[in-house]
């Protein structure tokens, strides 16, 4: 079994069990999440490739963290993640690209998250559950973070933070690669 198939199959899984517990027939986590039955009944099965864009309204309409979903059991007390070992969950069209490096446990996880964006490339997401804020710190390079149509240009050494209810894009600025590290911080759920 490929490396692919396991964590489709994880996915298929946790998505399973995270709908259960939160008592959501299919048809109801699809209006939620803005995904079709068949959509759901295919992933259930281990048959689907959902986008980003689709783990993350998956998540939010569960109370989940996109890792939950994504990841199996944890098997130590300490992991030490190599971020070349974990793959892409979104790869833009000029070589930026999103990796979900780990979440927290607890009642409030936090997902940390490594991104790469190359001048003028953009990631644009919709609006997360109310309660959900997000962190971004630029290592190396420029971003705009835009929320709600107004822009805030962050520089290498700067951080932002803002309520992630709200409509919000990631856009690549300057013209080098910006480095940054995006936790989202969840609040407190069935998940």
């Amino acid at each position: 079994m490929t490396e692919t198939d396991v964590a489709l199959r994880t996915l298929a899984h946790n998505v399973r069990a995270a709908r259960i517990r939160a008592g959501l027939s299919l048809d109801e986590l699809g209006r939620r999440a803005k995904v079709s039955k068949g959509a759901l009944v295919a992933l259930e099965k281990a048959q689907g490739n959902p986008n980003f864009a689709t783990l993350v309204r998956l998540a939010d309409s569960l109370g989940a963290s996109v890792s939950a979903l994504t990841e199996g059991r944890p098997e130590q007390r300490v992991r030490v993640v190599d971020a070349d070992a974990v793959m892409p969950l979104w790869k833009g069209e000029r070589g930026s690209e999103a990796r979900l490096m780990l979440t927290t446990g607890g009642p409030a996880p936090t997902e940390v998250w490594r991104w790469t964006l190359e001048p003028g490339e953009e990631y644009p997401s919709h609006p997360h559950q109310a309660g959900v804020t997000e962190t971004v710190s630029v290592t190396a390079g420029e971003m705009v973070l835009v929320v709600d149509g107004t822009e805030y240009p962050v520089a290498a050494g700067q951080s932002a933070t803002f309520d992630a209810d709200a409509t919000h894009t990631y856009r690549g600025a300057g013209t080098r690669t910006c480095h940054l590290i995006m936790t989202v911080h969840l609040p407190p759920g069935p998940g």
